[in-house]
């Protein structure tokens, strides 16, 4: 009883605010810029998306193989740690370029 209470509760409030959206909906005139500058802008988006996707994967690997390599040999702990810190700068580096040019795209108006 109680459970179709809440599923009845919650479909009526999607249709709440499915009928409540186009009363706030733009005009096509009103929303202005070129489908080039929205599409460039959607584009550094995902760019910005994948970028953080692959740099969070290669860190957690670059961090768990050098976690793997301290525990097999400590006495190497120091060289390990330098090159696991470059690594990671030049990983992260690699983001902040990307979300650079994202935000070039999203502020400046290239077209």
């Amino acid at each position: 009883m109680r459970t179709s209470r809440l599923l009845l509760s919650v479909m009526f409030g999607f249709l709440v605010l499915g009928l409540a959206s186009p009363v706030y909906a733009q005009e096509a005139a009103a929303a202005g810029g070129s489908a080039v500058a929205q599409w460039s802008i959607i584009t550094a988006g995902f760019a910005l998306a994948i970028a953080a996707f692959g740099a969070a994967l290669g860190q957690g690997k670059a961090i768990a193989s050098a976690a793997e390599a301290i525990a097999r040999n400590p006495g190497a702990a120091g060289e390990i740690r330098g090159a696991l810190i470059l690594g990671l700068v030049l990983i992260e580096s690699l983001v902040i370029y990307v979300l650079l040019i994202s935000l070039i795209l999203f502020f400046l108006k290239p077209f």
